[in-house]
This record gives C-alpha cells, sequence and structure tokens, in this order.
C-alpha cells in the first residue's frame, strides 16, 4: 500500500498530512506538478523480473506513459538481496547515490514500481512529502523540485525509468542535510507495517 506523509520542513514532530487513500494521495500530489497514479498489477511478474519481461507485461501502459509525455528512454532497474556476494556494497552505494537532497535540472524523474519499495521526499513551499511508493505505484516527480529517495538498508525493488533525455539520472545536490531530520524508508515502512496507515 501507498502512503503519504507530509510534515512541516523543520522536522517530523507535526504531521499535516497522512493518507493511504490513493485518489487522496493524486489529489494532494496534484498542485505540486506531481503525477501519480496505480497501474495493474501483473501478479505473473516475478518480484526480480529481468527488463525483457518487465516490457513485455507493461507493454501497454509504457506505450502510453511515453506517448502522453514524449519520453525517449525506458529502461528497467533492480536490486534485490540474494546470492550475490556483492550486494551488499552494490546496495549501500545505490542508496547512498539518491539519499541526499537534489533537483534534476533537464528531465523529469519519473518511476513505476514493479515489485519491492521506495521513498520519495519532496521538499516543496516549506513542507516535505514523504511517498512511499509500492508495486503497481507510478510517480512522476517534475525537474526543478527539490527532493530525495530512500530505497532503505535492504534495497529490494524492480522499477521502470522514463527519461526525456538520453543522458538518463543527472543529479544537482543541494548540500542541505534535511534528510536526515525525517524518518527514513526503513522506518517509514516499520510503522506502516506496525500500525496501518491512516485515512
Amino acid at each position: 500500500m501507498t502512503l503519504l506523509t507530509t510534515w512541516p520542513e523543520s522536522g517530523p514532530d507535526t504531521v499535516v498530512r497522512r493518507t493511504s487513500d490513493p485518489a487522496e494521495i493524486a489529489a494532494a500530489l496534484k498542485p505540486l506538478g506531481v503525477r501519480y497514479e496505480q497501474w495493474p498489477v501483473r501478479a505473473d511478474v516475478p518480484a526480480d523480473a529481468g527488463g525483457e519481461a518487465v516490457f513485455a507485461a507493461y507493454g501497454p501502459e509504457i506505450d502510453r506513459l511515453s506517448a502522453e509525455e514524449g519520453f525517449t528512454t525506458v529502461d528497467v532497474l533492480g536490486l534485490h538481496p540474494g546470492d550475490d556476494p556483492e550486494y551488499p556494497v552494490r546496495a549501500k552505494a545505490a542508496r547512498e547515490k539518491f539519499l541526499q537532497e537534489h533537483t534534476h535540472d533537464d528531465d523529469d524523474e519519473v518511476r513505476f514500481f514493479v515489485s519491492g519499495s521506495g521513498v520519495f521526499y519532496l521538499h516543496v513551499d516549506g513542507e516535505v512529502h514523504a511517498v512511499l511508493c509500492e508495486r503497481g505505484d507510478l510517480l512522476g516527480v517534475p525537474r526543478g523540485t527539490t527532493h530525495w529517495f530512500d530505497m532503505g538498508t535492504r534495497p529490494s525493488f524492480t522499477a521502470i525509468r522514463f527519461f526525456h533525455q538520453e543522458d538518463g539520472w543527472i543529479g544537482n545536490f543541494t548540500g542541505s542535510a534535511i534528510a536526515s531530520l525525517f524518518p527514513d524508508h526503513d522506518t517509514l515502512t516499520a510503522g506502516y507495517e506496525r500500525d496501518g496507515a491512516a485515512g
């Protein structure tokens, strides 16, 4: 289940909004220019499916969104625990790359979660919006939006990424330590599982 939590940028002591209702999430994010929608979940696609299987399963949705938004490059990124002895190093490096606040000048950040989860933190107009995305969720963060992303200390996800530019992911880091003030992926998912989501 998806979860949107909003706090003042000063810190997480006050919760402005907390909802797991997809319609409420979409309505809250729309004024920020953020696209949120849910696609049908293909239950026959394994959590660690490769690009070929993912493209085959979600081809119609990928084609529709690419046509609507003019995306020129689409790829599949996956990271899952397993027998790979390099996983801990790869997972740590991947998490740290996205965990600091940044913007993108030349492209939106659009992701669809085939499996697993991740949290996008949007720092806009004096507030921080944490969007916990899980399987079936698509989130589109407009270029220029200050944000960061946390995949957790033990990342496990497969995501489709959409780009307007062939250069792919290029982040401009703000140097702010604001990300350290707010609950991380592991804290949010643990709290969600323990308490359930408030509507």
